[in-house]
């Protein structure tokens, strides 16, 4: 008997998308991430463009992201003009890299993954029963949202950031003032790990994976770095991504997918993260990514959530650190050096919440845009996504005789796991401009 396990809208992610999935009694025979949001030419757009003009029209592909999309287009303008990152400008960058996770892991963690987990259809009914852990989860979110307003100008598309520094820089005071915010959540964040590490999460999700991230600068753990590695022991330079990544087309998506050269889909993302480089986590991160994943375990994609709440630890303690850093510096209005337009090619790519993400610009003579491409990670994730469904969909369908709703609802925590960011996924790969 063939049955098909349709979900016309996924609640609970950024964007509009859906699932479609065939089954016979023992089998899956079709997988389709379906996601039909309009087409957004935002690499279009840039062409023509002055390179000092690109991060305000590139923050706009999502609010969520915006502070990731800043970031990596500035990174990447820079290593096209010629451009050295200060170390104040490091240090602020990497602030607001930490204020997007908090605000975007804690969103996903609490808001949007964790109602599954505990039987909740939503945040609303999950606050009846857990309303302190509901208002500690915003709470986070406002802090995530606080520092990129401290160092972004505001929280949701930065306007601060500029082409080799930033615009205005905050004071010791306001520095200080959120150093102290931070720390006054270091304890309800430990009871947090506590928490969820008492959640059950079923494994029949679980499955070999090839995970993909960025290989961090220095011998640490963190968001920035030089060269893309992989769990099976591959390793490039950002600047040679596409060596590696294949984006290609799928009749029943606007979004495009991506695979490996080799053909292999792989995850990016917190979890991708951890497998790669949670031996590197230092203090309370360490202390979390220990309670969370026990048997060091990092192959169920449901496990994700738990690799978020690590990183929302990280991040904390590591902007604390950040903001240690800048008091030790002098107090300054500004740093914006004056750039000279040439040409050049910049690539680059940062750790976003949802994994690798790759912005690429080649500039003319008087610094405008010739040609752009923008690599996000829910793109990279889609494919990898739709082969976890399979997997799910196969030993469930081998295991127990499920109903249609109940598949619905293993296939909706596999998806929502992801924590997809679709409006991020739907773009032009290129027109016009040099390079295909």
């Amino acid at each position: 008997m063939s049955r098909t396990v349709t979900i016309p809208h996924l609640g609970r992610v950024e964007g509009h998308g859906g699932i479609r999935v065939s089954l016979t009694d023992t089998r899956v025979t079709e997988v389709n991430m379906d996601i039909h949001e309009g087409s957004r030419y935002y690499e279009k757009l840039l062409l023509g463009k002055d390179f000092r003009d690109v991060q305000g029209i590139i923050t706009r592909i999502c609010a969520i992201c915006s502070a990731d999309h800043t970031v990596v287009a500035l990174s990447a303008l820079e290593n096209a003009l010629g451009v050295r990152e200060s170390e104040r400008t490091a240090v602020l960058r990497g602030l607001l890299l930490h204020g997007a996770a908090v605000e975007s892991h804690a969103l996903h963690v609490f808001a949007l993954a964790l109602p599954d987990f505990l039987g909740f259809e939503s945040v609303m009914a999950m606050a009846g029963r857990h309303p302190d852990e509901v208002a500690f989860a915003l709470r986070l979110k406002q802090l995530g949202n606080r520092i990129q307003t401290v160092v972004g100008g505001r929280a949701v598309h930065p306007i601060n950031t500029v082409v080799g520094g930033f615009g205005k820089l905050p004071g010791h005071r306001t520095i200080d003032s959120l150093r102290g915010e931070l720390v006054d959540v270091v304890d309800d964040l430990t009871r947090a790990v506590e928490l969820v590490a008492s959640i059950d999460v079923p494994d029949w999700a679980a499955r070999p994976t090839l995970f993909v991230g960025l290989r961090p600068s220095g011998d640490g753990f963190g968001y920035r770095g030089g060269s893309i590695c992989t769990s099976a022991g591959a390793e490039i330079g950002v600047e040679d991504y596409r060596e590696s990544v294949r984006e290609f087309s799928v009749e029943h998506s606007h979004a495009r997918h991506a695979a490996l050269e080799s053909g292999e889909t792989y995850m990016v993302g917190s979890l991708a993260r951890l497998a790669l480089w949670g031996g590197r986590l230092t203090g309370l991160a360490s202390q979390a990514f220990a309670e969370l994943f026990p048997s060091g375990g990092t192959d169920n994609i449901l496990l994700n959530t738990r690799a978020q709440l690590v990183e929302i630890v990280f991040s904390v303690e590591s902007a604390i650190e950040a903001c240690e850093a800048l008091l030790g510096l002098d107090e300054v209005g500004g740093d914006h050096p004056r750039i000279e337009a040439r040409a050049g090619l910049g690539v680059a790519a940062i750790e976003a919440p949802r994994g690798t993400l790759i912005h690429e610009y080649e500039l003319d003579g008087e610094g405008r845009v010739t040609a752009a491409n923008v690599v996000t990670p829910t793109a990279q994730n889609l494919a990898n996504l739709e082969r976890d469904l399979r997997w799910a969909g196969d030993r469930l369908l081998g295991e127990t005789a499920p109903s249609v709703e109940s598949m619905k609802r293993s296939f909706e925590l596999i998806a929502r796991a992801y924590d997809p960011c679709i409006s991020c996924s739907v773009h032009v790969a290129q027109l016009g401009g040099k390079r295909p």
